[in-house]
């Protein structure tokens, strides 16, 4: 019984972060329509571009930060919906409507209970109070929490009753229709408990948030270094999401709103047109850019230069995209991958380099913010938003780590005769033959299959950004050698039904070819 508990919190707690990926990507592009429209209207960029101060072009400049704050104000909603909708199985329509219904009544529900305990704020009392607007409700600011948390109970409802059927009088709300009345009555009641024990949610988060914000510059190291760490079991979501969006990322007061969680700073501050706050930009993209941008690039250079010289040709197409992966977006599993099972040791240090690249961006007062690390929010908040981000520096650094990233790589894989790709002698991991698919965009579905134990050993199958997440019947018959040389970077066998595998940025094609023979 404990045993199938476990497997059962593994499963959950990796889907749960796969499903916050979803609005975090919104929230990202929506990022740097919010970053180029702040660019573009700031005195300093028309100053230097007078003809940026057309009146045409500064309505479309204020129209794009309109439109990118659009996710930054509706982000709980956008994480009560996500959250059902990625984790169902069946009818995730109706698992998404009900996350929205069920975000709406607990907030309405809630500002019940403080209206008839005469516990409501005043307008100007609010912040005080711990109260908030949202979507027109007066009700307890939990943030994005009250959005999980929504969406937590959501899923649990439709796993338990979409199937359900009533008797016949009753026939017509049975199913999937159940699922959003079931929802209302349960959420209501959530409503009604949430103001007596958010105390309590409030104090654990904001003991989090002080043990971080304590730590002074060392803080930002373990957040960057923890969240590399994490990343081999995709549970790297879940404490990237507490930074962002809760009061364990910080809080502050952007005019007067207040704002918890290190990226919902920024964007408020970036829409205000406040002052960036190097506290909160310090847990966001800057902290990533040494690695991303020139650590991992030299990662992917040390392997190029110690592969045997009749393998680099085979292994140039996976290293150029991957390179690529995590200098634009900040994708950066399709490199990690090359040398997380090949050299833990390598992937410790690699570890250690990303929480110092976060501590020595937030010593140096840099102020680059935004979600991804790679080179678009280099430029937009970065080189955009004029030399008071310093980003500059992260150049500077940058080199330095590309020149430590590069050492340490090749003198481990040659001292130690580290199996990276192309240094096999024969019977190679990635042929020509087998890396030319991927540069093609095609997989070998069957073989694939086959290597996962056929249709009959899936239990469920999904993919988060880079892979592929699966529940299976039996572990065993999952092949890891011949998912390899049919393009898998690495497999992650979590329990003896847990399984992900991982393709890299092309992954959501292949768990569609894979969905439609299942």
């Amino acid at each position: 019984m404990e045993k199938k508990r476990k497997k059962f919190s593994m499963e959950f707690l990796q889907g749960l972060g796969k499903t916050f990926m979803l609005p975090v990507a919104l929230l990202a592009f929506m990022g740097l329509f919010l970053g180029l429209g702040s660019s573009f209207t700031s005195s300093a960029t028309i100053d230097a571009f007078p003809f940026l101060g057309n009146e045409i072009l500064q309505i479309i400049f204020r129209f794009m930060s309109t439109i990118g704050g659009f996710a930054f104000t509706y982000l709980p909603v956008l994480f009560a919906m996500a959250i059902p909708l990625g984790l169902a199985r069946s009818e995730k329509g109706v698992a998404a409507f009900s996350g929205f219904v069920g975000y709406v009544i607990m907030n309405l529900s809630i500002n019940f209970y403080l209206t008839e305990t005469n516990s409501l704020a005043d307008a100007d009392n609010l912040r005080e109070a711990g109260q908030g607007m949202v979507m027109g409700i007066q009700t307890i600011e939990m943030g994005v929490l009250g959005g999980i948390i929504a969406g937590i109970v959501v899923y649990d409802l439709h796993k338990r009753f979409y199937a359900v059927q009533l008797s016949d009088a009753f026939a017509f709300f049975s199913g999937a229709r159940f699922v959003p009345i079931v929802t209302s009555v349960v959420l209501s009641v959530v409503g009604l408990i949430i103001p007596v024990i958010w105390p309590l949610f409030s104090t654990v988060i904001n003991g989090i948030g002080s043990l971080i914000q304590n730590a002074g510059f060392f803080g930002p190291f373990l957040f960057g270094a923890g969240e590399r760490l994490l990343l081999p079991t995709g549970l790297h979501h879940i404490l990237v999401s507490m930074i962002r969006f809760t009061e364990a990322g910080g809080t502050a007061l952007v005019g007067n709103e207040t704002v918890s969680g290190a990226l919902n700073i920024f964007y408020a501050q970036l829409q205000s047109g406040a002052e960036i706050s190097g506290q909160a930009t310090a847990f966001l993209s800057q902290g990533k850019m040494p690695t991303f941008m020139f650590g991992l690039p030299a990662v992917a250079l040390a392997i190029y230069h110690t592969a045997r010289p009749e393998n680099r040709a085979a292994v140039k197409g996976l290293l150029i995209s991957g390179v690529i992966a995590t200098f634009v977006t900040g994708i950066t599993e399709p490199i990690e991958f090359l040398f997380l099972f090949v050299s833990p040791l390598l992937y410790l240090f690699h570890v250690v380099m990303t929480g110092l690249g976060f501590m020595v961006m937030a010593l140096l007062g840099v102020t680059i913010g935004n979600t991804d690390g790679g080179i678009l929010d280099f430029i937009i908040f970065g080189l955009m938003q004029g030399t008071e981000t310093r980003w500059y520096l992260v150049v500077i650094v940058g080199l330095i780590w590309f020149a430590i990233y590069y050492s340490v790589f090749r003198f481990a894989i040659e001292k130690f005769n580290l199996k990276t790709p192309g240094r096999e002698i024969a019977d190679t991991e990635y042929t020509k033959e087998e890396v030319s698919y991927t540069k093609k965009g095609g997989f070998n579905t069957e073989v694939i299959l086959s290597a996962l134990g056929g249709k009959e050993n899936i239990v469920s199958l999904d993919n988060c950004v880079t892979r592929l997440r699966m529940v299976v019947k039996d572990v065993d018959q999952v092949d890891e050698t011949i998912l390899k040389k049919n393009g898998a970077l690495g497999v992650v066998k979590l329990d003896d039904e847990n399984v992900q595998v991982i393709i890299g940025t092309k992954v959501a094609s292949l768990k569609n070819q894979l969905e439609d023979m299942v």
